[in-house]
């Protein structure tokens, strides 16, 4: 499965991915707003890439048209605060030399239609933390509402305990937003 933007082809993260992966993941600003340690080395990139990217499902790389790199992951996953099978929740991360260019936007929003056109999910959440101002841009910029702050929710991977800004998107609330894009003349990615 491939899903394709203006700017980007994301793809199912491959063993082959490793050093693209690991670049992006040992920046200093990467992993820390996720929630995870920048990676120490490419072994640890693969252990990773291993357990959470490779063979499983709605989770992609990223790679920047005409360079063929990785810049970033997103996908998926189970909502570890939701027992639904059809709500999924939006994870991602993203190279820090290519903030501030729209990309994440252009691939979340991908990613989103993609979940509720092909997954035909009731209900796609998002978290991120209170001080990552990038993240919750992105988040708003497709359409998600806020839900509210889950108070001491998650120890980090440096033991301080955060809270997380949570946010939501429905079906019915992607559909009036597609609708509105329709109306624009923006048909949006291709799968």
């Amino acid at each position: 499965m491939q899903i394709e933007t203006e700017r980007l082809l994301m793809r199912p993260i491959i063993a082959e991915d490793a050093a693209d992966i690991f670049e992006y993941s040992r920046e200093p600003n990467v992993g820390p707003n996720a929630g995870w340690k920048p990676h120490e080395s490419i072994e640890e990139s693969r252990d990773i890439m291993n357990k959470i990217f490779i063979g499983h499902k709605n989770i992609f790389g990223m790679v920047l048209k005409g360079t063929n790199k990785v810049i970033g992951s997103i996908g998926l996953i189970a909502d570890p605060r939701r027992i639904n099978p059809q709500v999924l929740m939006l994870g991602y991360a993203m190279s820090e030399h290519c903030w501030g260019k729209q990309l994440m936007t252009e691939a979340a929003k991908a990613i989103v239609a993609y979940g509720f056109e092909t997954l035909s999910l009731d209900m796609i959440s998002c978290t991120c933390y209170p001080y990552n101002n990038r993240s919750r841009r992105v988040i708003q910029k497709c359409g998600f509402q806020y839900e509210g702050r889950l108070l001491q929710c998650e120890v980090r991977y440096d033991g301080i305990i955060m809270d997380l800004e949570s946010f939501l998107l429905t079906q019915n609330e992607w559909m009036a937003i597609k609708s509105k894009i329709c109306q624009k003349g923006d048909l949006g990615p291709t799968t």
